[in-house]
């Protein structure tokens, strides 16, 4: 694990802060935060492979969902319709980024992966994993059309 760099000291803005900490699994540990900045900031610190890659789907969020709103809560990128609560979570972990489709259930076809909580559905992305971009941006549209997750 990499060494915890504070981010308690240095909020102004235009402050670069030092790299992140990259938590349990090669999660970047980024504060709190509403809007663009602080997801950029995540996918800036997504190690390896998996910052090419999290570019690639921010890019695809936010060309399939006119505007997206965008936060860090829980280290973790969340997008969604500001008002209506979230769609859709992005978090890496040491061998994949895991997406969870709040309300993944709802969608057609069901993404794959099952959750602990009934209505959500993961998609796990690996390295070198060929992206259907056609159907992460179909899943990512019908999420954002459902009702979100409050959190």
């Amino acid at each position: 694990m990499v060494g915890k760099t504070s981010t308690k000291s240095g909020k102004a803005a235009g402050h670069i802060a030092a790299e992140p900490a990259l938590l349990s699994g090669g999660n970047p540990q980024i504060a709190k935060g509403y809007g663009d900045a602080p997801v950029q900031a995540y996918i800036a610190a997504m190690p390896g492979w998996k910052s090419d890659v999290g570019r690639r789907l921010d890019a695809l969020v936010t060309s399939t969902v006119p505007n997206v709103y965008k936060a860090v809560k829980w280290n973790s990128p969340l997008y969604g319709i500001e008002g209506d609560g979230w769609f859709l979570g992005v978090h890496c972990f040491t061998n994949y980024i895991k997406l969870a489709f709040f309300r993944g259930t709802s969608l057609s076809p069901v993404p794959p992966g099952t959750s602990k909580t009934p209505q959500t559905r993961y998609f796990h992305i690996h390295e070198g994993d060929e992206l259907d971009e056609r159907q992460l941006a179909d899943w990512m549209k019908q999420a954002s059309q459902l009702p979100g997750e409050r959190m």
